[in-house]
Parts: structure tokens; C-alpha cells; sequence
């Protein structure tokens, strides 16, 4: 389909008269323009039947009546959203005839809102300025940044600035908050919340974007709350008139939790925690190696005064010896326990260093403060060890924010416009939060309510049911590292042997999966073997055992330490069979991207030939490319994108007027090419599944040949390696240098297999490690169910399965069942969710795009069941 240049026009003259009017224009009706101004216009013959119909992603086709009532029906399954549709008929007169359905665009025009950011700083949040300002400019709203915070509202002036689009252009690759941030003692007053009234009455600013923890938006719900008394005073006070109050009679508030501590309860993550995270890791890692060198034990304090999040997460993806959390105080005696653990894992483990992380509100059972202080005169005079102290501080709040939570404020930004400019005077306040991986609302103050329990349960020490209340994650992060962290031996072995491979090309995190499988299997009882080199090895009998201190320290190692081959089984199936029976292997982990599953699903249909092969089965899904069907998240695309944004950022900076074209890893699959556009603000990410031609190549160059023109000073386009067969990476860096001559220069970037290199990030390190206990947790109930005089026989479809994050539940399916959803030929499943992510690229890039492919967040309460739930994260 061709880009209709007029069809954008008109949307755009609509939006200038629409911007004009006090009331909202629900519709336009009857509105009449000349032929001249429509397709085929004077002089030439029209080629648009009267059956034609311009749709609301501003792109033409001829349409018949069966589509266009699919169309309506398609309309109807989103009643939340006012879709843009065009009638066209050809009247004897020479004029066409509309009439417009405006969608949630057109009613838009012509309202204001705002944008602060409050408390402490977290990165992210200019990532979620960028998405509110651009997404608010995009539906037709006036945008205002306010500076400093509360203090800026209160102060007014200069603080609160009108906001263009290139307002925020280049900055979400920043840490901090470009418009700052203040604790601001006189928003807390009656008189600070008058004269903050006032300043946002001024502008005609009716909808707030506060983003901060939890006592800023608390805050805001105050003034929320008091919003019409406050006018109602101005008023008497003669600041105001009654028709300005009557204009301004209702506040929307709409909050973004911008917290390192991901301390605040109905979201799965807060802005800046994993981010934070990765500047942990990044100096734990650091750490470990001059531990190794001098045989040290370090104390690493990390923020969390009331919140061990921080503290827990690093525990669990480093590997750490101890961790204290003040959800979850050491008992009486921890002194002699602790230094009985760093003993024996120098002694029986063969390890030179101890790590031990504490969060700064660590307590004891007694709520007597555990400082880091303490804990090493402790280990250097009970254990001799030299011991040395790192106090993070705000180091964890500084520097680049990850992927993770570009993408993240991206996405809670955008929602966070569509939620405001929906509200109503009858609408609660609403936080927007995160839900395995799509935006929420939430009601503001079930979260706060929920978040004050936590404190609460702490204060009156029910320290069980504090870790409760943190969350379903929370608590298994918590479980899963004190199984991980200490070898207990099992009361009693197991007759269940299972084998560990890796398949398919190499990604971060999969020895944190591979690592936390054998020592939950131990834990377990059984034997566990490794095998080197995937199913080739499995074939060639590269099988040997493995043992709790044979995976110490695999958690910060990239690659694959097992090896790993594309090769399939049924190459190998007698060999494979020998394999098995030699070592009397019950049960089979792979982990690996699509080749592993598909080499799964071959040993499955093999079973009908093979006894051998009827043994439970599972894949950990761990590949780059995110193509594995299943799962909405693959071990390792976390990492890949990460590097993908870092190297990107490195090429571009420093430049002026140039554009650079960047080819991405993923085969056919596009999630690494979109996801990357979206944490970069990429112009364009040309991907296989979302087809395009060389007139959409032309409008891109078009585009962004325009913004160039203005403040713009680089240009980002990503393509998929695979996305198109003839428009290469060459030809789209061909076209726009071409085309662009005399305004940018133009460079190409491939980054190859720097993408699955690297360390892996905390998020693929953890994900690693708590699908690899759960799998193991599957396998030794699935062993138990099918243990049947005196071997194990399972042979239905729910003994092979790939387990995977689906929303926000771990759920195993088998791979009888995902054969049906997936596309073999360019292996990827049949139906991605990530797709949906694409409009909301388009939108914050600034080209016209279909908005009816929005999906808007639902509300979510937020109760004790429903934070239960464990995300994954």
C-alpha cells in the first residue's frame, strides 16, 4: 500500500481548525472540500470508485463492504477508542462528501498538560519525559515541562516552559532528569498548593504527569483531591475569575513510580531499579576479580533502607555468600552461621573470595542496625580473612539507564498520555505500572495502601508476611537464593539422573540457567551430568557429572562454558539412544533458542520408535533473537539489546547531520531490531514482519531529510538482518546517502556477533536462574509421576515442553502444542506480542501512524492476591 500524502494533509488541517475550538470536536460532519484537494482532483480522473475508503492509519486501498464491516466490527472490540474513519462518494456537483469519525487524536486539540519529576532521581525518567512530551505533541496537546520538580510548580515563572517536539530530542539515553528534580517542603503546605493551583491554571494545564515515588505521588493525589476548593480560594482571593475556575474545574493526575528501590507495591518494576542494578553488577564484577587476585572477602553496601530489592536481586545474580535484607533479619547466632558458610566455601569449595551484600536498612532479629562496618571487623577477627568495605552510595543511581528501562519509560510514558486525556472528573487517580509486559493502571491508592502494609508488617516484625507483601517475585527471588546460596545435602538420593545441554548459537545468561539447574538438582537428590557441545555431544558421549562447586562463579560468565552446537538429533537418534541408556539418564534439560526446541520436539516424535526417548523433556528458551515459541522472553535478548544500544550510542555521539544504519542480529525474527529502536529512539526499524516498500523507504528518507533540516542533528535507522531479501543493509545506506545529499551524511554499522557477547545483564542472570529451578522443580515431579516398576516412562505430550514467561506467569507448554503456532520457515512463532510495540515507535519518531493498533492499558486493583503472583523479574 502507498503512503497517501493528502490523506496526512487533511488530518492535519483538521487538527489546526480542531485546535482552535474551546469544546472538544467529537465529530466533523458534512465537512465539504473541493475535488481539487482530493486524489485525482480537477482535470484528472478519479481513481477512486465511491466504494473507496482512506483509513485511519492515513494509508489507501480500496476496501469492499464486507471489509469495511470487518472494519467496523474490528472498531467495536475497542470501544475505548474513537477509531478515524473516511466515507467517500462522488456526487453530480464535483465535490467529495466526509464525514469524519474523529478518533481519540482530534479530541485532544487544544488541551494542556504537564510533566514533573519529584524525589530522588532515577535513570529512565527522561526516557519517560521524551514518551509524555512527544506522545502529548503527537495527539494534539499543548505539553509543559515543569522544572525542579514541586518546587518549580510552586515557584511557577520560568519554571513551567511550553514544550516542542525537539524539546527532548537526544536525551533518553540519559541519566538523571533533564528537567529536574526537588523535595519541596512548600508543596507540602496549604499556601504551596495555592500558589501551585495557580501557575497551572495560568498556562490551562488540567492534566499532571508526576513522576517520583510513592510520597510524590501521594502528594499529588492531595492536590488532586483539594483542586477545587483551591480554586475556589483563588477566586476569592480575586487571582482568578469564576470562568477560569469553571474552565479548570477538574485536575487529572496520572503517576510514573520512578524508584532505584522497586519498593512500591502493583508494578512489576519501577523506573531506574534495574538500571541500578546493572551498576551493581557492573562493580561486583569488578570487585570479584581483585578478591580472586588476594583472596578477599568484601562487603558491598547497596542502597535500600526500607526495600531490600537491590540488595536480594545482586545476591541471587552474583552468586553472593550472604545477603542481608531488612525484610528477612538474621536470626539469633547469625554471627557463628555466617562465618561457618564463609569457611566452607573456601575450605570444600575451593573458593578464594567471599562476597556479602548488605542493603543499607539492614537489620537484626532484634531491629538493631547490621552495618557493613560491623560485618567485616567480624570476619577479620573471627575468620582472619582481609576483609574490605565498598559503599556503593549514589553511584546506583547515576550513569546510563538500561535498556530495560528505556523501554520501560517509553512505554508507561505513552500510556501514561492516553490514560490522562481519557480521564473524567469521576476517574480515581492512577499510577501506570508494569504487568508482566504490558502497561496497567492502577489505582493510586490501593498502591500506596498496599506499599504502607510492607512498613507496617516490618515495624511490628511479622518479617513473613513483609516479604508476602512485596510481591510474588519477591518472595521467590528470596526462596530460590537460599536454596542456591548453601549446599545442604538432600536427606536421601534420588534414583533420577537428568543430562544439561546447551543448543543452538551462544547466549548471556545461560550458565546462570545452567548453574542454578545443577544445584537445585543436587538439592534434589539426583545426579546431574553435564554435556559438552549440545546434541552432538550428547551423541558423541561427551556426558560427564557435575557437582555443587563445579558451576561456582557462572553466573557473571558469558557464552556458553558447556559449549553449544546448532546440530539437530535426529541425525544422531541411535547414538543419542546409546547415550541415555549408558548413563541412565532420566530426564533432559535444554537450554537453548529455536534449534533446542525444535530438537525437542524431534526426540518427542522419535519416541514412537525409541523407549529411550519417553523421559521428560524441557527447554529453557535462551537465544538473542527472541524466537522461540513459547515465551514472550528468551535468556540472553535482555544482554543482546543492551549491547546493541551501547554500541549505537558510541557510534553516533559527537556527530553532526549524520544518519547511521545499523543492521541487527535476529534472522527473521525482529524483536532485537525493534526493541533496540525503541531503547535508542531509532527513526526507523525495518523488520520482517512489518513488510515495506521502496515508497515507504522514500517516505522515511522524506521524513527524516525534514528533521534534519531543523534542530535534529543525527538520524538512527535500524534494519533486521533478514527483514528484506532485496532492500540490504548496503542498498537502504545507498538510498538515504543518496537521497539525503547536501543535508546528512550517512554511515553503516553491522554489529555481527558483538550482540551475544558480554556479560550478562541482571536481568538474563536472573531470569536464568529462576527458570532453571523451576524446570528442575517440573522434572522431579514429572519423574515422580511417571516412575513405573522400577523406570521412569513418559510418553504423553505434557512431559516435553518449553517453559516460559507468558505474561507475567511461568507456565510449561508442550511442544506438540507450539508446533502448531509456529513458523518453521523463518522460525519464529505465528503471533508475536512485541508487534503491538511497533505504533508506539512510529508515534514517538514522529510519523503518522494508525492509532486504532493501540491497545490502552486496563485497570488492575491492587490486593494481596494479585501482587502474589510471581512476574518473572
Amino acid at each position: 500500500m502507498n503512503t497517501c500524502p493528502w490523506c496526512t494533509c487533511w488530518l492535519h488541517f483538521l487538527r489546526l481548525q480542531a485546535s482552535g475550538l474551546r469544546e472538544k470536536a467529537e465529530i466533523l460532519e458534512d465537512e465539504r472540500v473541493e475535488k481539487t484537494a482530493a486524489p485525482g482532483g480537477a482535470g484528472e480522473k478519479s481513481k477512486h470508485p465511491p466504494s473507496a475508503v482512506y483509513c485511519g492509519c492515513h494509508r489507501w486501498k480500496l476496501r469492499s463492504a464486507e471489509e469495511k464491516l470487518a472494519n467496523e466490527e474490528e472498531a467495536a472490540r475497542f470501544p475505548r477508542i474513537k477509531t478515524l474513519r473516511a466515507n467517500f462518494t462522488l456526487p453530480a456537483d464535483g465535490f467529495y462528501f466526509f464525514k469524519f469519525s474523529l478518533f481519540f487524536v482530534m479530541t485532544c486539540a487544544g488541551r494542556a498538560m504537564a510533566v514533573l519529576t519529584s524525589g530522588g532521581d532515577a535513570q529512565g525518567m527522561n526516557a519517560a519525559i521524551r514518551a509524555v512530551t512527544r506522545m502529548g505533541i503527537y495527539v494534539g496537546a499543548k505539553v509543559y515541562l515543569i522544572h525542579e520538580g514541586y518546587q518549580g510548580l510552586v515557584d511557577g515563572g520560568d519554571n513551567i516552559k511550553l514544550a516542542h517536539w525537539h524539546s527532548v530530542t537526544d536525551i533518553i539515553q540519559l541519566g538523571g532528569t533533564v528537567i529536574g528534580s526537588a523535595r519541596c517542603k512548600a508543596f507540602m503546605t496549604r499556601e504551596g498548593r495555592v500558589s501551585a493551583a495557580f501557575n497551572l491554571v495560568k498556562k490551562g494545564i488540567t492534566n499532571l504527569c508526576v513522576c517520583g515515588g510513592d510520597g510524590s505521588l501521594t502528594g499529588a493525589n492531595i492536590f488532586r483531591n483539594e483542586w477545587s476548593d483551591l480554586l475556589d480560594e483563588l477566586v476569592k482571593k480575586g487571582r482568578i475569575t469564576d470562568t477560569m475556575a469553571k474552565q479548570h474545574y477538574n485536575l487529572n493526575i496520572v503517576g510514573l513510580v520512578g524508584s532505584i528501590d522497586n519498593d512500591f507495591c502493583g508494578t512489576d518494576m519501577t523506573i531506574g531499579a534495574d538500571s541500578a542494578l546493572h551498576r551493581i553488577m557492573e562493580i561486583i564484577d569488578a570487585i570479584m576479580t581483585t578478591a580472586q587476585s588476594h583472596q578477599r572477602a568484601f562487603v558491598l553496601e547497596v542502597m535500600g533502607r526500607h526495600c531490600g530489592y537491590l540488595a536480594l536481586v545482586s545476591a541471587l545474580a552474583s552468586g553472593a555468600d550472604w545477603v542481608f535484607i531488612p525484610e528477612a533479619p538474621p536470626q539469633e547466632g547469625w554471627e557463628d552461621n555466617m562465618c561457618a558458610r564463609l569457611k566452607g566455601s573456601r575450605t570444600s569449595g575451593g573458593s578464594r573470595l567471599n562476597i556479602i551484600i548488605v542493603a543499607e536498612g539492614a537489620i537484626d532479629i532484634n531491629g538493631k542496625p547490621i552495618s557493613s562496618n560491623y560485618i567485616k571487623d567480624l570476619v577479620q577477627e573471627r575468620l582472619g580473612y582481609d576483609t574490605r568495605v565498598t559503599v556503593l552510595g549514589h553511584v546506583q543511581r547515576g550513569g546510563i539507564p538500561s535498556a530495560f528501562d528505556r523501554m520501560l519509560s517509553s512505554i508507561l510514558g505513552v500510556e501514561a498520555v492516553v490514560a490522562l486525556l481519557e480521564a473524567s472528573p469521576e476517574t480515581p487517580a492512577c499510577v501506570i505500572g508494569l504487568s508482566g509486559n504490558q502497561a496497567v493502571r492502577l489505582p493510586l491508592v490501593e498502591c500506596v495502601e498496599m506499599t504502607k502494609l510492607v512498613q507496617t508488617a516490618m515495624n511490628e516484625k511479622r518479617f513473613d508476611e513483609a516479604i508476602k507483601l512485596r510481591g510474588g517475585s519477591f518472595e521467590s527471588n528470596w526462596n530460590i537464593y537460599k536454596s542456591l546460596a548453601f549446599h545442604k545435602p538432600p536427606q536421601s538420593k534420588s534414583n533420577f539422573s537428568f543430562a544439561i545441554l546447551n543448543v543452538g548459537a551462544p547466549a548471556a545468561g545461560m550458565n546462570s540457567a545452567v548453574r542454578s539447574a545443577v544445584r537445585s538438582g543436587l538439592s534434589h537428590g539426583h545426579k546431574v551430568y553435564g554435556v559438552n557441545d549440545g546434541f552432538l555431544g550428547l551423541a558423541d558421549g561427551a556426558v560427564f557429572e557435575m557437582e555443587w562447586h563445579s558451576v561456582a562463579g557462572w553466573t557473571g560468565q558469558g557464552s556458553s562454558l558447556l559449549g553449544t552446537k546448532r546440530t539437530l538429533p535426529n541425525s544422531h537418534l541411535e547414538k543419542i539412544v546409546e547415550t541415555i541408556t549408558k548413563f541412565e539418564i532420566s530426564a533432559l534439560l535444554v537450554i537453548g533458542g529455536f534449534e533446542g526446541y525444535q530438537g525437542v520436539l524431534e526426540l518427542y516424535e522419535a519416541r514412537t520408535h525409541y523407549d529411550e526417548l519417553c523421559i521428560p523433556m524441557v527447554v529453557i528458551p535462551a537465544t538473542i533473537s527472541n524466537n522461540v515459541p513459547g515465551t514472550f522472553f528468551s535468556v540472553g535478548t535482555d544482554t543482546a539489546v543492551n549491547c546493541s544500544c551501547d554500541k549505537i550510542k558510541q557510534s553516533a555521539s559527537g556527530t553532526k547531520r549524520r544518519v547511521f544504519v545499523v543492521e541487527t542480529m535476529g534472522g527473521y525474527c525482529g524483536y532485537l531490531a525493534s526493541a533496540t529502536g525503541i531503547a535508542v529512539g531509532a527513526d526507523a526499524a525495518y523488520i520482517f514482519e512489518d513488510p515495506f516498500n521502496i515508497l515507504d523507504l522514500k517516505t522515511n528518507v522524506e521524513h527524516l531529510s525534514e528533521k534534519m533540516k531543523k534542530d535534529v542533528q543525527r538520524g538512527l535507522i535500524l534494519r533486521n538482518e533478514k527483514c528484506h531479501e532485496n532492500y540490504t543493509t548496503d542498498f537502504i545506506h545507498k538510498l538515504y546517502s543518496s537521497e539525503g545529499k547536501n543535508i546528512f551524511d550517512c554511515r553503516v554499522n553491522v554489529l555481527g556477533h558483538l550482540q551475544q557477547g558480554g556479560a550478562p545483564s541482571p536481568f538474563d542472570r536472573n531470569f536464568g536462574t529462576k527458570l532453571g529451578v523451576k524446570a528442575i522443580e517440573w522434572l522431579s515431579e514429572k519423574l515422580t509421576e511417571n516412575y513405573r516398576q522400577g523406570r521412569v516412562f513418559a510418553n504423553s505430550p505434557e512431559t516435553a515442553c518449553v517453559i516460559g514467561l507468558n505474561r507475567k506467569v511461568v507456565s510449561f507448554t508442550p511442544v506438540t502444542e507450539l508446533k502448531e503456532i509456529t513458523d518453521f520457515e523463518h522460525r519464529m512463532p505465528k503471533v508475536e506480542w512485541w508487534l503491538k510495540l511497533r505504533p508506539m515507535l512510529k508515534m514517538l519518531a514522529k510519523y503518522q501512524t494508525s492509532f486504532n493498533e493501540y491497545v490502552p492499558g486496563e485497570i488492575e486493583h491492587v490486593t494481596q492476591r494479585s501482587i502474589s503472583i510471581d512476574s518473572g523479574f
